[in-house]
């Protein structure tokens, strides 16, 4: 895994290789919306990407982590099935339906029924490298996304520019964003993580508490300002001591919501004394992303170690899908 997070910038570099070569076809009818579907490490590039291009973006995204499809999908909606492995139940079931209501259908695997299906059915399939745990693998996903919205005249061409230099930027600032994530990780070491992010960012503090979940066998939560401002601050008045609180902030960030995020951290004081803010580097919503899913993706590993935990271990979840396959 220590690899896998060392070598993001140069599999972001790889994905845009793949990318430039993607063979795609376009749809007989018109695409009057989209819909990601997919899981965990597979599907979150889903969840990023909808908010990364939701400035531009004509059309309404939705992002799909079920076996079943909403009612609107049909021969005018384009589905992309994002499955690392190609085997993911839910989305290879979710993927049989859209084929059912005539979707134009674009797939993102490293082969399994997926691929399999996609060649038996003519349909559009871009191949990543395969071998690694998904969640290890987001860029490679995440940029097919961008690859196949383009393609389809959804969104332009400048996420190209942005991903080399966010590419750059995390390149540069490697060794800033490990002591940081290293800080970090000790911040949040034997306490419960809670991260907070604005909207817009949801996917990426998603992201962090994915990480937290599977690399350092951890529970936490997280939650978006200003939304959390309507409920879970509230809730704060049963808070306790060993919480830990992690914002993800960006200097350019609409100016209430900062405001929001300055008047929560006093409640959040009045119940823990350990409040932490990280705050994103880059010109772009892209950038930033990219740089505060690398340095949280460092946080979570270097808090596996403090855990001493085995970072690459899902038994629990191998477990859950041997028993269902047995169904």
């Amino acid at each position: 895994m220590k690899e896998l997070i060392q070598n993001f910038s140069k599999q972001l570099t790889e994905a845009l290789a793949i990318g430039e070569k993607a063979l795609l076809h376009n749809s007989v009818s018109e695409i009057r919306n989209v819909l990601i579907t997919g899981l965990g490490g597979s599907g979150i590039g889903g969840t990023i990407i909808a908010e990364v291009v939701s400035a531009q973006c004509m059309v309404s995204i939705t992002v799909n982590k079920d076996y079943f499809l909403p009612a609107f999908v049909n021969e005018h909606t384009l589905v992309i099935v994002s499955s690392y492995s190609g085997n993911t139940e839910e989305t290879t079931q979710a993927m049989e339906g859209a084929m059912q209501r005539k979707a134009k259908i674009v797939c993102i695997t490293s082969g399994g029924k997926v691929e399999a299906t996609a060649k038996q059915h003519g349909i559009d399939c871009i191949i990543i490298p395969g071998g690694n745990p998904p969640r290890a693998c987001l860029g490679y996903s995440l940029t097919q996304l961008f690859y196949v919205l383009n393609f389809f005249k959804l969104i332009n061409a400048d996420f190209k520019t942005q991903l080399r230099s966010a590419i750059d930027l995390i390149v540069k600032e490697e060794a800033f964003i490990k002591a940081e994530a290293e800080q970090v990780a000790e911040f949040l070491n034997e306490k419960i993580p809670v991260i907070y992010a604005v909207d817009g960012f949801n996917g990426v503090a998603t992201r962090f508490r994915q990480q937290i979940n599977e690399n350092s066998k951890m529970l936490c939560w997280h939650h978006v300002v200003p939304e959390m401002n309507h409920n879970e601050l509230v809730g704060w008045a049963g808070g306790w001591g060993d919480l830990a609180v992690v914002i993800l902030r960006n200097k350019n960030d609409y100016s209430r919501s900062q405001t929001r995020i300055e008047i929560s951290k006093e409640v959040f004081l009045k119940h823990t004394s350990h409040v932490r803010e990280i705050w994103s580097r880059g010109n772009s919503k892209l950038e930033q992303s990219i740089f505060l899913i690398h340095l949280t993706d460092w946080a979570s590993f270097y808090l596996s170690e403090m855990n001493h935990v085995d970072v690459m271990e899902i038994n629990v979840i191998n477990h859950l899908k041997g028993e269902l396959s047995k169904i």
